[in-house]
């Protein structure tokens, strides 16, 4: 990857986490980014990006629901044309996950 293509998925990567962080989990007041349901991205060509993400326990409510925001979060980012996302419960999301942001806004140090 060239210099200017590797400044490139820098800055598509930042946005697409910047665009994660708007995405909330209803039942928890802190962005999905933060609270480290979100396992992989990866931007690839043509404007596809992929994300691998988990929620907070497998029963969770908004299953099916927050995939979608995902989605559709990343849809309004300048460069992404399609997004998948992927559910995951490998590696099962712990606490430990989670930002010092999110520890500090959720009152868990």
């Amino acid at each position: 990857m060239t210099m200017s293509a590797l400044a490139d998925h820098d800055a598509l990567t930042a946005d697409i986490i910047a665009a994660l962080r708007t995405v909330h989990d209803p039942e928890i007041p802190v962005n999905i980014y933060d609270l480290g349901l979100i396992y992989r991205i990866e931007p690839k060509a043509n404007g596809l990006v992929e994300i691998d993400m988990t929620l907070t326990a497998p029963g969770c409510p908004v299953a099916v629901e927050l995939p979608v925001s995902v989605r559709e979060a990343l849809e309004k980012v300048e460069g992404i044309g399609k997004v998948n996302v992927e559910m995951t419960f490998d590696p099962p999301w712990t606490p430990e996950r989670m930002s010092d942001e999110a520890r500090m806004q959720l009152n868990m140090y």
